[in-house]
C-alpha cells in the first residue's frame, strides 16, 4: 500500500512522518521501530530518529510505502 505525504516547509522529521501518516501511535512507538531498524528510507535502513526528509524521498514501515510531495 502507498501513501503520499506533502510537506510542508523543507522537510518533516522521520519520527514526526510515522506520526502523522499514523503509522506509529506515538512518538515513543516511533522512536522504538526507527532504533530497531524496522523503518527504510530510499531503501536503506535508517536509525536516525530526527533524519530530515524532504519531497522526493520515500519511506518503507510496516508494509506500507510513503512518498513525499511538496505541498
Amino acid at each position: 500500500m502507498s501513501i503520499t505525504l506533502a510537506v510542508r516547509g523543507d522537510y518533516i522529521q522521520l519520527d514526526q512522518l510515522l506520526k502523522a501518516t499514523g503509522l506509529c501511535d506515538s512518538g515513543g512507538a516511533a522512536h522504538a521501530a526507527i532504533a530497531e531498524g524496522r523503518v527504510r528510507v530510499d531503501g536503506a535502513v535508517d536509525t536516525r530518529k530526527r533524519a530530515k526528509l524532504r519531497p522526493g524521498q520515500t519511506v518503507q514501515f510496516a508494509g506500507e510505502e510513503v512518498r513525499l510531495v511538496a505541498e
